[in-house]
């Protein structure tokens, strides 16, 4: 009997864990997108950007949006629309990246 308690009591922690965690990751890259300033060209709710041209990020594959966010950050992606995004880019880190994603994905 102990045992089984010991397991539940293990198990529940454990996917108390992992919701937290998600919970966090999100809010850590709804966070980011507000800090570094994604908002003010693409919306605050990612659906609405302020030019037409510009992509509406929310719901968008989180690798897709990942690479993408690389690709302009290396120069690898380069036209007149990356102009602006290389300099935003160079102050977000790759693992800030990857939060951005995983948080626009979910919209």
């Amino acid at each position: 009997m102990k045992n089984f308690v010991s397991l539940t009591l293990t198990s529940a922690a454990l996917l108390l864990a992992m919701g937290l965690g998600a919970d966090t990751y999100a809010a850590d890259g709804a966070e980011l997108f507000k800090a570094k300033t994604c908002w003010a060209c693409h919306g605050k709710d990612a659906k609405s950007p302020i030019m037409p041209s510009y992509p509406k990020l929310a719901g968008q594959n989180a690798d897709y949006a990942f690479n993408q966010m690389q690709d302009i950050k290396s120069g690898a992606r380069n036209n007149g629309q990356t102009a602006a995004m290389k300099g935003v880019m160079g102050l977000v880190s790759e693992e800030e990246m990857r939060k951005i994603a995983d948080w626009l994905s979910t919209l």
